[in-house]
């Protein structure tokens, strides 16, 4: 079940009612500025006893701690023999991470159950399918400066580290963690991208993304985005992010009013409405307290969100906490993914079953992204039934016909009436 809690405009926790820890000492109290579910309480005492609730509120005790090896992964999960096969086979490529919090939300028992399946590898993904790819977007070759891609016109992607809190097993830059390991990028490297930035007065948009940027400590994060907007024609600069939902104690107040002095737009990698716990409210209410637009990037995933009540339920609980869903991505084809995508139409019925029955905010747009570098493309339901005469024929939300007249139109001339 999805933990809810009630949005306050106060500034008081939406998790102080469900949260009854004994009363820190001053010290500790300083250290633990996240409160802690119930849920979460519970797991801690099982799974690691040694640790307090300040240290599980803090996200570099959480970084530490990541799940990483085959025994951690049996001490808190029943393993499924197909599990621990593919974790034992694994000697390259993706690690396995997953921080205690975003294990916490997990099936311990079902390997079917979604969050789970998105982070514990299986034999599946040492499968390599037609089509797939370390490289499917074809970002290297657009490679300008170490990490900077410049791809589309008048915008460039910003790689700025290979580390994340927790490792997808659809990532879709799964090469960069695997082959070159875990790291921020240094300062020298920041530089000469930014140079290429200050040289090319056309790019006015920078996604900073990695890795996941959020998990770079504040005063490099202050000192990258301050840099970013010295540069006078860049006037949007957005960071790509998994952070508020499996790590979200790292969003401090500290953090938010770094974020919130720069104003970068954020983009927020939602997977399943079970993510949207009490701690990620928290983490969310901080960031749009601080003024920072919030964006929700979805990929479709087969098992996971697949299902039109599962996907509406993201779409709003997003919603309900200032995040306004903006794609949602057909899963790339990276090496060994294939247990993940679904049909390309899923994703159009998906939107057919949004769009009109719920509000227009909380309907993403459909995209894949063409391999070998073509981009996004749009992928769009098609109400275009054909025409009659002036009119043109569309079809509705709820499936009725319509007449509108387009006196000289030619749009869906030649179309056959289905």
């Amino acid at each position: 079940m999805t933990e809810t809690t009630r949005t306050s405009r106060s500034m008081r926790s939406p998790l102080a009612a469900e949260t009854a820890p004994p009363a820190p000492a001053p010290a500790a109290r300083r250290r633990a500025r996240f409160a802690i579910a119930p849920a979460r309480h519970a797991f801690r005492r099982r799974f690691f006893p040694d640790a307090s609730a300040a240290e599980w509120s803090d996200w570099r005790w959480q970084t530490r701690n990541r799940i990483r090896t085959l025994a951690e992964l049996e001490r808190v999960f029943q393993l499924s023999d197909d599990e621990r096969a593919a974790v034992m086979r694994r000697t390259s490529g993706l690690p396995v991470g997953i921080t205690p919090y975003y294990a916490s939300l997990m099936g311990r028992e079902d390997p079917a159950e979604p969050l789970r399946r998105t982070h514990i590898p299986v034999g599946a993904e040492l499968v390599t399918l037609p089509g797939e790819d370390d490289d499917p977007l074809g970002e290297e070759p657009d490679m300008v400066a170490p990490g900077l891609v410049h791809r589309y016109p008048d915008r460039v992607l910003f790689l700025v580290t290979n580390f994340c809190a927790t490792y997808c097993r659809y990532c879709m830059r799964s090469r960069l963690v695997g082959s070159k390991g875990e790291h921020t990028f240094s300062v020298a490297q920041w530089e000469a991208a930014l140079g290429y930035i200050e040289a090319h007065a056309e790019v006015r948009d920078v996604l900073i993304s990695g890795g996941d940027p959020l998990t770079i400590a504040d005063d490099k994060l202050d000192w990258l985005l301050g840099r970013l907007r010295r540069i006078g024609h860049v006037e949007l600069i957005r960071i790509g992010t998994k952070v508020p939902l499996a790590l979200p104690m790292r969003v401090t107040p500290a953090l938010a009013r770094v974020l919130g002095r720069h104003r970068p737009w954020l983009s927020l990698h939602a997977t399943h409405p079970d993510e949207l716990t009490p701690e990620a409210t928290l983490a969310l209410d901080r960031l749009a307290d601080a003024g920072i637009p919030l964006g929700g990037q979805t990929v479709l995933l087969k098992g996971v969100n697949d299902d039109l009540a599962v996907m509406r339920a993201l779409m709003h609980g997003l919603i309900k906490r200032r995040v306004r869903p903006y794609y949602l991505f057909q899963c790339d084809p990276i090496r060994g993914s294939g247990h993940f995508r679904t049909p390309v139409t899923t994703g159009l019925e998906l939107i057919e079953g949004l769009r009109g029955h719920t509000s227009g905010y909380a309907v993403p747009h459909f995209a894949l992204d063409a391999p070998g570098g073509g981009g996004k493309v749009a992928l769009v339901p098609d109400a275009i039934v054909g025409r009659e005469g002036e009119d043109l024929v569309v079809r509705n939300f709820a499936g009725a016909l319509y007449r509108y007249p387009d006196p000289g139109g030619m749009l869906g001339a030649g179309k056959a009436r289905r």
